[in-house]
């Protein structure tokens, strides 16, 4: 059985092959988790694949830039009838980051990240225009999910960003069956920096959200058993759990934070694959469990078009 986007929802129903229609637009969903923890000198994050059925793709990662990845939740790969190979948005990604210092929408978010978003929107435009059957989505439920990890610029240090494509169907005529469906501006949630005095602790993106698994911070907040026994073994990692416990994850040692996330995975991914990586200021990019395939990487050159004391709406780092 395929995951048809036309019975897409919270909970995901399986459609037969027999109901479709030949024609119909195919999107193979990305679903799992994403971890991420914000360290002394880099963030470090992870994705738990959970699929959703035979042909679910598992959460994808791309570079978007010198400073920021993106990981693809939900409708990320996109299947055309008469096409050989599906439509991969990690992979479509050239010109995404290209901010214009004079681009602003009112009531969005700083240029860049604005620009990120409507260039996600300007590729799925097409691809959900095709969408003439009645999807079972909840008003507020995403379509796609991007979480953005990086830095921002003028040294507003580490940054998270979900975003997030929801849609809405119209019936055009007086054919009951027959609906045009359209993409919405994208929503941008910032994850972190937190509120001032709000914890910096870890961060978990699921998808679908009512995925069964405890978050890694609630089995450190239990003292899971099997936690507890990794951390006493390595005086290191317990470092960096109590680090995690007094809502200063960011105080924590990279290093050790990586090797404990490595650790970790394994026992809370059970069979499930995962990938890990981090993303550091100076750094850059590197992998820690790679993917099967390799990471795309943005065709265009480094921002340097951005003026040095342009606006920004993003919150200032708290000591």
């Amino acid at each position: 059985m395929r995951w048809y986007i036309a019975l897409l929802g919270t909970l995901l129903a399986f459609v037969s092959p027999a109901i479709a229609q030949e024609d119909e637009i195919v999107a193979n969903l990305a679903g799992g988790r994403v971890i991420i923890h914000v360290a002394q000198d880099a963030i470090l994050f992870a994705a738990i694949d959970h699929p959703l059925e035979a042909t679910s793709v598992p959460p994808r990662v791309a570079e978007i830039d010198h400073s920021h990845v993106a990981v693809f939740l939900g409708a990320s790969e996109w299947q055309l009838p008469a096409a050989p190979k599906p439509i991969r948005l990690d992979h479509d990604i050239d010109r995404v980051y290209a901010p214009d210092p004079h681009y602003r929408q009112p009531d969005t978010g700083e240029n860049d990240l604005e620009q990120i978003g409507v260039a996600f929107l300007e590729k799925l435009r097409p691809l959900v225009s095709q969408l003439h059957h009645k999807i079972d989505l909840k008003p507020d439920d995403p379509l796609l999910q991007i979480v953005l990890i990086g830095y921002a610029p003028q040294g507003y240090g580490p940054e998270v960003w979900l975003i997030e494509y929801r849609v809405e169907q119209s019936q055009p005529g007086a054919q009951a069956d027959y609906l045009q469906t359209h993409i919405l501006r994208p929503r941008f949630t910032q994850l972190y920096p937190p509120e001032k005095h709000d914890p910096r602790t870890l961060i978990e993106i699921r998808s679908p959200v009512d995925l069964p698994d405890v978050p890694l911070l609630g089995l450190i907040q239990q003292n899971d058993p099997r936690i507890a026994k990794l951390v006493a073994s390595e005086p290191r990692f317990a470092k960096v759990i109590a680090t995690i416990e007094r809502g200063q994850a960011q105080k924590a040692s990279s290093q050790d934070a990586a090797d404990l996330l490595r650790a970790l995975l394994p026992l809370i991914a059970g069979k499930a694959n995962f990938i890990q990586a981090t993303l550091g200021e100076n750094s850059g990019f590197k992998w820690v469990v790679p993917p099967d395939e390799p990471i795309q990487k943005a065709t265009t050159p480094e921002d340097k078009n951005r003026p040095p004391d342009a606006p920004t709406l993003r919150r200032k780092p708290n000591p």
